[in-house]
């Protein structure tokens, strides 16, 4: 396996790398698959239709040698005239034709890889016509492989043509006795039935091809760790700068949060490890909000803050793990502990009114 730098390439490609690679047209893609579609439609449609186109060729031909002796051929424009008329009766049968192909052939490649165009693999590039790079493609693996289909098809082919033909042998000495119109049936059936045999045999083929392509399409997308990585840092950052700027952003919003300390009414705590701050305007909230919490080393920095200041810390056990848990900072209280805080707040201001009064 190619290696990279000393790495294996051994990571699955990622969806930025696939997509890249169909910019510059690099696709899992079977040639064989619209190859096989493109002879299936052919053949269905002499079978569905090469009675007509039949009929309508032998009637031009009939007409043409019918009208032979009143042509004129005096002038280069007589002959133009019938070339013409000729080339458009020929056209008219065979366009019907020529649009199933077209048709088959698309199917066949839109059905793999979606309708897409770039640019990118249509711009003229003078290492195409490298001819070291030429000669290093005609001697590569994939040329080889590709030389080993076309000789897996080969014999298929003929494998399948000989069968037939042998099966069919022991009538050609009675096609003596029979006249043109029979052998041409017989030559048409037996030249039907091979190609159909044939179509089956391609289309299993196919399926394998394409799976040889989608397994060779990802071999030759694989990553190294390395890039990888690199890809990641790109679409999402260097971790390590963005655990820096995390970091930066929750000691700032850390430090928000403490100096909302000294507004609030009261500290509700576990009484060790939590620390809730309250606080609550009547005439502006609806009720009380989560103005601080934290748990441990945060705690004790919330209650520090609040004795300097002259918070009111009520121990409530059940009642600060419930808000430490049901509500984020910035919040309004839920209903559930409307009791509770507000038996806590009339607490904080009996004892406001008592040190006011005192």
């Amino acid at each position: 396996m190619a290696d990279d730098g000393g790495q294996q390439r051994t990571e699955k490609a990622t969806g930025k790398r696939k997509q890249e690679a169909r910019k510059r047209g690099q696709v899992a893609q079977s040639r064989e698959i619209p190859s096989t579609l493109i002879l299936m439609t052919a053949l269905g449609f002499f079978y569905f239709a090469g009675s007509w186109m039949f009929w309508n060729i032998s009637e031009f031909i009939g007409d043409i040698y019918q009208h032979l002796d009143t042509l004129q051929f005096n002038s280069v424009s007589d002959l133009n005239a019938l070339s013409v008329g000729v080339f458009n009766k020929v056209f008219l049968l065979l366009i019907p034709l020529f649009i199933a192909i077209l048709i088959a052939g698309m199917a066949g490649n839109v059905s793999q890889v979606g309708f897409e165009m770039h640019a990118e693999p249509m711009q003229p590039k003078l290492s195409k016509i490298n001819p070291v790079a030429g000669l290093k493609k005609l001697v590569s693996l994939k040329s080889l492989v590709e030389l080993g289909k076309s000789v897996v098809k080969l014999l298929v082919v003929s494998g399948i043509a000989y069968g037939l033909i042998k099966s069919e042998i022991k009538l050609f000495p009675a096609l003596m006795q029979q006249g043109v119109g029979d052998i041409f049936v017989f030559i048409a059936k037996l030249a039907f039935k091979i190609c159909f045999f044939v179509c089956l045999a391609l289309v299993i083929l196919a399926v394998l091809d394409y799976v040889y392509q989608r397994w060779q399409y990802e071999e030759n997308l694989k990553m190294t760790k390395q890039e990888v990585q690199d890809e990641r840092k790109q679409t999402e950052g260097d971790p390590k700068v963005k655990g820096r700027i995390r970091k930066v952003q929750l000691e700032m919003a850390r430090r928000r949060m403490m100096e909302s300390v000294p507004e609030a009414d009261v500290v509700i705590t576990n009484p060790i490890h939590l620390a809730v701050a309250l606080k609550f305007d009547a005439g502006e909230m609806t009720a009380p909000t989560v103005v601080a919490k934290g748990g441990g080393h945060i705690a004790e920095r919330i209650k520090s803050i609040a004795a300097d200041h002259q918070v009111p810390v009520v121990e409530d056990k059940p009642l600060a793990q419930a808000l430490f848990k049901m509500v984020e900072i910035g919040e309004f209280i839920p209903a559930d502990v409307y009791r509770a805080v507000a038996e806590v707040l009339a607490y904080v201001y009996r004892l406001k009114g008592m040190y006011q009064t005192a």
